[in-house]
């Protein structure tokens, strides 16, 4: 049990070392993420329609790039599984780019998905490491919390909404997220002013 624990403390001792060096960096992408969301909130179609095109070239790139890595290299392992992969992640790219509104609904399954894992995730560091973030830890949390609402209001609004929810509801986890990290980041700049 002491190596645990041991491990447990060290990763809280490190995460309170890069708050109090980096909280002028958490500070500028807190804000910056504050800002992105207030204009998806303000604009969720149009935020809705910006992340499918986003991901349309995420996909669209990672597939040019696994076609290349494919037919670059002689007896590359698994050669069947590594070209559908990447075939099948060009035709989600272009389907996405060209139709990003008909990608809201699988997106915004995915988008739940996301924000079920992010928010259980955001809770258990809250509460793993609540001594090295003292007086801020208690944001995370919120924003984990938050995270399982907004999962469950896509779930309750199914499929009515999957045009504009994906803006909104990344908006709203862009300002939660934002505001939790200003918050770590204030609470490193106190650390930093007391040592």
């Amino acid at each position: 049990m002491a190596p645990v624990t041991q491990s447990l403390g060290d990763m809280q001792i490190a995460v309170r070392n890069a708050l109090i060096a980096h909280w002028r960096l958490c500070i500028f992408q807190g804000a910056i993420m504050i800002g992105l969301g207030v204009l998806a909130v303000l604009a969720p179609v149009a935020a809705t329609i910006a992340v499918g095109i986003y991901l349309g070239w995420i996909f669209l790139i990672g597939g040019i790039v696994g076609f290349v890595t494919v037919f670059s290299r002689k007896n590359i392992a698994a050669f069947l599984w590594n070209l559908v992969t990447a075939a099948l992640s060009i035709a989600v790219g272009i389907l996405l780019i060209w139709n990003p509104v008909e990608g809201a609904l699988s997106l915004t399954i995915v988008l739940t998905a996301f924000f079920i894992v992010e928010g259980v995730f955001q809770i258990a560091t809250s509460l793993a490491y609540h001594d090295a973030m003292r007086g801020s830890w208690i944001w995370m949390l919120v924003s984990g919390i938050s995270d399982l609402a907004l999962a469950a209001i896509i779930i309750l609004g199914w499929p009515v909404s999957a045009v504009w929810v994906i803006g909104l509801l990344v908006g709203i986890n862009l300002i939660t997220s934002g505001w939790a990290m200003v918050m770590v980041a204030l609470a490193g700049r106190d650390l930093a002013r007391s040592a």
